[in-house]
């Protein structure tokens, strides 16, 4: 008996994925210059025309949504012309980390012992290898989750700052 008999597997195709109707996230990954861009693009599209509402989001740094579907788009969903249910955002995790940095830096106010508090936080966060894609990536999911999408399609960062997000549990028991 195959791997593929003994569980079961469907072929693996664009069709029986877009034909996957309880399937809610798809995430494209691997190294940079492999199409990644281009097979969430192509998937998406494919999702919107079976789909009610499909979001895709970049979490790669060089964001290339913007150039694949010729519009701007940013970190909120933004409506992708020529299809009533398709929307795309952009998520940059430097921009996430300087944020919540700037939100420190804010609250801590003239307090020199907050203001200590937080260059230690900035210190910690520049120094754990990953930490602003996993914050990032926390708070898109907050943000999705949220969001009225049948299904979303994750174009990730290339495999190296992907590794780094997944490794980064075992750095923290570290």
């Amino acid at each position: 008996m195959s791997a593929d008999e003994e569980f079961d597997l469907p072929e693996p195709s664009l069709k029986n994925i877009v034909d996957q109707k309880t399937l809610q996230w798809v995430f494209v990954g691997g190294k940079g210059g492999v199409g990644k861009t281009t097979t969430s693009c192509c998937l998406a599209v494919q999702l919107a025309k079976t789909r009610k509402k499909v979001l895709i989001v970049s979490t790669d740094p060089a964001h290339n949504l913007s150039d694949a579907f010729c519009q701007k788009i940013g970190r909120e969903p933004t409506p992708i012309t020529g299809f009533d249910n398709l929307s795309a955002m952009e998520i940059d995790a430097n921009d996430d980390m300087e944020e919540m940095q700037r939100s420190m830096q804010e609250s801590a106010g003239a307090d020199e012992e907050e203001s200590g508090l937080q260059s230690f936080m900035a210190e910690l966060t520049n120094s754990i290898p990953g930490i602003d894609e996993a914050m990032s990536f926390s708070e898109l999911m907050k943000q999705v989750q949220t969001l009225d999408y049948e299904v979303v399609v994750f174009d990730t960062a290339p495999t190296g700052h992907t590794l780094r997000l997944l490794s980064f549990p075992t750095i923290l028991e570290k």
